[in-house]
């Protein structure tokens, strides 16, 4: 099993709603969030934090504890052969959103209000990993 760490990007609205950010991966156009490889000399919520930048153009307060992980097939060369990964996943409350940035060209990045996000992931593991996150943020906001 191969490691990844990837992001769950979000922000608040003025009413003080959550969204969530999604990207698409390059061949499917699935929606999934920000992921990738272990970068050399980064913490994992870094590692993590910077393929937020690079697959959404986005900076923003990243979380220093896992939310989560979900597994996943990942296709490694063109012939479909594939590997099993686990992503582990940290929370980046976003900043900032660039207009461009280095994958813009090969992705699209798009925000969803809660359940539409959540309809919109096809990933079982990272949909479920989505839905706890969100139901903890509100269970926090009503206890307030």
């Amino acid at each position: 099993m191969r490691v990844q760490y990837g992001v769950l990007p979000y922000r608040l609205t003025e009413a003080g709603e959550v969204e969530i950010l999604l990207v698409t991966t390059r061949q499917s156009r699935r929606w999934i969030i920000p992921k990738g490889w272990p970068i050399k000399g980064l913490k994992p919520s870094k590692s993590a934090a910077r393929e937020g930048y690079e697959e959404a153009g986005i900076r923003g307060k990243v979380g220093g504890k896992s939310v989560g992980a979900f597994c996943y097939e990942k296709r490694i060369e063109e012939d479909g052969v594939t590997v099993p990964c686990e992503v582990r996943v940290f929370p980046l409350l976003v900043m900032q959103q660039f207009d461009s940035w280095p994958e813009a060209h090969q992705r699209e990045a798009r925000w969803f209000e809660p359940n539409k996000a959540v309809s919109a992931i096809k990933i079982a593991g990272l949909r479920e990993l989505v839905e706890s996150f969100l139901r903890k943020r509100a269970e926090r906001k009503s206890r307030r």
